[in-house]
């Protein structure tokens, strides 16, 4: 038995059986995925730089639909974006053949090309028709420390990512005072001393902060906007003006009411205004050349009692000059 394993473990036995036509390195055996701890390899990654990177967790080979499985409901799809760039069909063909098989599914992109953005967009476009979540990484330790926290996280509880807030009354001013800007843990504890109580805080003036140590003209404008300042910006309240405005213009909008004439003329049907006619617009100036072939207006008769009142015009005077010179 000794010496059997020595022949096969030997560099001399390996070149021997090399001779004779067997394998020296024998393929990973393709297994059914287990539910352990170990990342299932689809066959073809094999040769992946990425597979050097991921790290903390046991890698195996099973025959798996997608190309990395991080969960009993999670597989993952890896994409170059240099590979999809000369085969474009490739990845439609692995989310067809994918189908409905996890309940997470991940398309892993690996952005190794300058021009990222459009590429990257048209596939972000096809996650969401196939209800695929994209992530986007720029190097093999990026891709693959994704996949490795993947398999991590995969039995853990999401509490362990939720913010813990404290209930005590100290850590829930500590938490609401230091959400405003410059305001750290040491003015909160600044302000609690000097004033004792939130509202007292609150209701403090501007000189009394810029006396407190630490409390400068920019941190005390942000604490004294932040209790009197309005929730509602300029762009909110015109929007809701506008809204309001519209509404009592609907509500105030007059009918007209029309006779029935069947009717004896006591009932009337209302119907709604129309829109407003706009004016007539004013004649367009009159062109010189339209002076020149336009005849002159011929005067007006006017009765006996009338040319008597009137004064002669100017014209008039004129011709009876030119006649009296005949």
């Amino acid at each position: 038995m000794l010496l059997s394993s020595y022949d096969v473990t030997s560099p001399v036995s390996s070149m021997t059986s090399t001779s004779l036509g067997t394998a020296a390195a024998p393929t990973p055996p393709i297994v059914v995925p287990s539910l352990g701890n170990n990342i299932i390899l689809n066959p073809l990654q094999r040769g992946n730089p990425i597979l050097e990177c991921i790290r903390n967790v046991g890698k195996e080979y099973g025959d798996i639909v997608a190309d990395y499985q991080v969960g009993k409901t999670t597989g993952v799809l890896f994409l170059s974006l240099k590979y999809h760039r000369l085969h474009p069909e490739y990845i439609h063909t692995r989310i067809e053949k994918l189908g409905h098989s996890y309940n997470l599914r991940i398309l892993l992109i690996l952005s190794d090309i300058s021009e990222h953005k459009e590429p990257i967009r048209e596939l972000t476009k096809t996650c969401l028709i196939n209800n695929i979540t994209i992530i986007v990484a720029f190097s093999f330790e990026e891709a693959g420390h994704y996949l490795s926290t993947f398999k991590q996280f995969e039995h853990k509880s999401p509490d362990l990512i939720k913010e813990r807030a404290d209930k005590d009354y100290i850590s829930m001013l500590r938490t609401s005072l230091t959400s405003i800007s410059k305001v750290n843990k040491t003015d909160v504890e600044t302000l609690r001393a000097s004033f004792g109580s939130f509202a007292h805080i609150a209701k403090a003036e501007t000189t009394q902060l810029q006396n407190l140590p630490g409390f400068g003209q920019v941190k005390t404008k942000n604490i004294k906007n932040a209790f009197e300042k309005p929730f509602r910006n300029n762009a909110t309240t015109s929007l809701a003006v506008l809204s309001t405005m519209k509404e009592q213009e609907s509500d105030a909008q007059p009918t007209t009411t029309t006779a029935n004439s069947s009717s004896k003329g006591k009932e009337k049907a209302a119907m709604p205004m129309s829109p407003p006619v706009r004016p007539p617009r004013s004649p367009s100036p009159v062109w010189d050349i339209e002076l020149d072939l336009t005849p002159p207006p011929e005067p007006e008769a006017r009765g006996p009692r009338q040319a008597q009142t009137e004064p002669e015009s100017d014209a008039a005077q004129n011709w009876i000059v030119d006649l009296d010179t005949l």
